[in-house]
């Protein structure tokens, strides 16, 4: 089966610091997984070197079958669709809805030096009604809820009908509701007969929605536990991850975790 992301023993230092140590991960077409850890586990560095933002110390990282130091990176990063808070933060916000959906079939974070065509405003137009957010149409993103920005980054790493769709915390910041409206959005997108491998990112595992089949649990940059979401979702491993006693439950095929007195 075709490998979508293959780490091989990675190691990331910096400033002398080992912020990744002999991390191994394969991604295979057809799967989605949700990475979780806590705060400073090395989640967004590991998507930061699927994505080439960065180079492994040691190891070896392949990406859409590419070997890293074998292929040009800023073209392989057209292949992958990248949604995160970073990113929200350098998007200027006077720029209209639908020139930041046409930026991502350039990699870019604005139409700055890019020649974009018509079709590609009428591509952005049917994502955007796809995400049920057509009406934000020609308003300046800075304008837009806190959800509505999600979406329209989730219709921005849509565009380039990417292989690979990185999805690094998006529910962050948004109220029960706008959090729940994200997740069948993302949900909808995995079932899509055309769908891009989904990489989910969370703190929290009652997002981790039924269509991610693999989770990767990480801890102090090293992997603690990877598998089937039903295998590595459960009591025993959520309280060796926290070093607390921790009570996992399951509702309607999604978990949902507590403390336990």
């Amino acid at each position: 089966m075709e490998k979508m992301i293959d780490i091989k023993n990675v190691s990331w230092r910096r400033q002398g610091k080992e912020i990744l140590r002999d991390v191994s991960w394969e991604v295979k077409k057809g799967e989605h997984w949700a990475v979780l850890g806590l705060n400073g586990a090395g989640k967004t560095t590991l998507l930061n070197m699927v994505n080439g933002y960065i180079w492994p110390t040691t190891g070896e990282v392949s990406v859409l079958g590419n070997q890293f130091g074998k292929v040009d990176i800023h073209q392989l990063r057209r292949s992958i669709g990248w949604v995160s808070s970073s990113l929200g933060e350098r998007i200027n916000g006077r720029h209209t809805v639908e020139d930041i959906v046409v930026s991502g079939k350039f990699a870019s974070v604005g139409l700055v030096f890019a020649e974009p065509k018509a079709g590609d405003f009428d591509k952005a137009s049917e994502l955007m009604t796809m995400l049920g957010i057509d009406y934000a149409y020609g308003r300046p993103y800075e304008k837009c809820s806190q959800g509505e920005k999600q979406k329209i980054l989730i219709a921005r790493g849509l565009m380039a009908e990417p292989k690979l769709l990185i999805l690094d915390e998006p529910t962050t910041g948004l109220d029960f509701i706008a959090k729940e409206d994200l997740l069948q959005t993302i949900e909808q997108i995995a079932k899509a007969e055309d769908a891009p491998t989904i990489i989910f990112v969370t703190h929290h595992i009652e997002e981790v929605l039924p269509t991610f089949s693999h989770m990767l649990l990480l801890e102090n940059g090293t992997v603690f536990a990877e598998g089937l979401r039903e295998d590595v979702l459960t009591s025993a491993d959520m309280s060796r991850l926290y070093d607390r006693e921790i009570q996992v439950d399951w509702h309607n095929n999604r978990a949902w975790m507590t403390l336990k007195n």
